[in-house]
């Protein structure tokens, strides 16, 4: 089976060599591949298993047309529709207006006049800083951090998604994650498997990450029981059945409450050194899967 990833993404991937190694012990030989290598004979694999394609922001169209190629060869994990829909985080949205709790998110599409709403997203949240981010995006790229205050360069910062044509998102900056960072809540095959404490990502004034991704302090976590509830929340509301791998990414609200920030159903980092195990886990629900098949 296929291990996906991008040729920027392979060195940086540390979930590779354990799943590897996992499938390997389980009786699957499992290459790593990078998505838009155009000398892979996707046909070949009895699976194709997402990984760390860290890139599609950038090529967007690019990745999602191989999406719809790799899968009408081979079988795609997780498979095309929930790859498609977890892209964008207008999802987000979707999730809360079916119940899930969901840090408060608005958006702007291109087209639309950036300046009002985000003087909408002002009367509604009185927060003390929020942060701008694209709907399409990952490892914090573009995302910043913004003082409520700062309208225009708010907006200048939009103005500048906008320009890309890509859409904006706006959330409130939840000040607790700089003390309890976020909780991930890593889910295989519907079960939840473990956790991890991620560092706050986004300082204060500092500008977006050019890299890959931005840095991540992790540390292994015990989640609460109202983080595994919010978790059982979440994924009851998405609407795609038992997927084989999802992580759902949690904040605490001002008031204490956890709030889904982001899903992750197409290429997170599991954090396997930090779960004696899971990446065993993982490799034997992958086989389970494909024999069932």
């Amino acid at each position: 089976m296929a291990l996906v990833t991008a040729r920027a993404a392979r060195a940086l991937d540390e979930d590779l060599a354990p799943l590897a190694a996992a499938l390997d012990a389980a009786g699957a030989h499992a290459a790593v591949t990078d998505w838009d290598d155009p000398q892979v004979d996707w046909a070949r694999f009895d699976a194709a298993v997402l990984r760390s394609a860290w890139d599609y922001h950038e090529r967007l169209a690019d990745f999602l047309g191989w999406v719809e190629r790799v899968a009408r060869v081979t079988r795609l994990l997780n498979p095309r529709p929930v790859v498609r829909w977890s892209l964008d985080k207008h999802y987000l949205g979707e999730l809360a207006r079916a119940g899930a709790p969901v840090v408060p998110t608005h958006y702007v599409d291109p087209g639309e006049e950036p300046g009002a709403v985000l003087a909408e997203f002002l009367t509604v949240n009185r927060c003390r800083e929020l942060v701008v981010k694209p709907a399409v995006g990952a490892g914090a790229r573009d995302a910043r951090r913004h003082a409520r205050d700062h309208e225009d360069e708010i907006i200048a910062h939009m103005r500048g998604l906008l320009g890309t044509r890509r859409s904006v998102m706006l959330q409130p900056y939840l000040a607790g994650v700089d003390r309890d960072g976020e909780t991930a809540l890593m889910y295989i095959d519907g079960r939840f498997s473990h956790a991890v404490r991620k560092g706050a990502l986004l300082p204060a004034g500092a500008p977006s990450t050019a890299a890959l991704f931005a840095p991540e302090d992790i540390v292994a976590r015990s989640p609460a029981a109202d983080e595994l509830a919010a978790g059982e929340r979440i994924l009851a509301a998405v609407p795609f059945g038992t997927l084989l791998y999802a992580r759902v990414d949690l904040l605490r609200d001002t008031e204490g409450a956890p709030r889904l920030l982001e899903l992750e159903l197409a290429e997170p980092s599991f954090y396997f050194a930090h779960a004696p195990g899971a990446a065993q886990r993982f490799a034997a629900a992958l086989m389970t899967r494909l024999a069932a098949r």
